[in-house]
């Protein structure tokens, strides 16, 4: 009899985070979520059936806590979504200031690489994926949305930090993904985005499933498209 698939999905109490959850629901997987806030965790709890967590990624105690209460469990896939948009205005003299920037920075791109270095021994070996939410705008191949400069080079450091994470993993080579969701009715997509959840999530865990126990390290979009780096 094949086992039920676990997944740890970091950032799910709305948007992508919650929409993953639900397609992996749909798919009988096993889930663990966690949440800055589980009082404004409301549509997660009402799913049923998911083990809720609270962490705040950039607290690292909460990180360590965290580690230690999942200690033993085995996941097949570990998904890093939480994320920020960052300040308002993001043009060089758009006043935002060097905390904003370094908040920025540390959640987008430091923080995520943190938790998936307590977490990755976890992952199960040969068949786990160990997947991040990036953006096509994370790409320094594109021009587009200067509006978003800081937001852009925010996914573009994470890109590079889990180039270099994965270049310390050694062999066996780990699945690594980093994702594109394409452009998704959430609060930071907007209502005049392309597409909904439903329809980024489906096809972000079916590149999941497509690519696991391949090994290496892939900048792919929801559709399975490479995007250069």
């Amino acid at each position: 009899m094949p086992t039920t698939k676990s997944a740890l999905i970091i950032g799910a109490s709305r948007g992508l985070g919650l929409g993953l959850v639900k397609t992996l629901l749909a798919d009988s997987w096993q889930v663990t979520a966690t949440v800055r806030n589980p009082q404004n965790a409301q549509a997660l709890d009402a799913l049923g059936k998911v083990q809720i967590e609270k962490l705040d990624m950039d607290d690292q105690q909460a990180v360590i806590d965290l580690n230690q209460r999942l200690k033993g469990q085995v996941f097949d896939l570990l998904f890093v979504n939480a994320g920020v948009k960052g300040p308002d205005v993001q043009t060089p003299n758009g006043g935002a200031t060097m905390a904003d920037v370094g908040q920025l920075f540390f959640t987008n791109a430091v923080a995520p690489i943190n938790l998936a270095q307590y977490f990755v021994g976890q992952i199960r070996p040969q068949t786990g994926v160990l997947a991040f939410m990036s953006s096509v705008l994370g790409s320094v191949t594109m021009p587009d949305a200067p509006e978003l400069a800081l937001y852009k080079a925010s996914k573009a450091a994470l890109n590079s930090m889990t180039n270099s994470f994965v270049t310390q993993l050694g062999e066996p080579a780990l699945t690594v993904l980093s994702l594109h969701p394409g452009w998704v009715k959430t609060d930071m997509g907007g209502e005049g985005a392309d597409i909904d959840v439903e329809t980024s999530t489906r096809g972000l865990i079916d590149q999941v499933n497509a690519y696991a126990g391949k090994g290496g390290h892939h900048f792919i979009n929801y559709r399975g498209e490479t995007i250069p780096w």
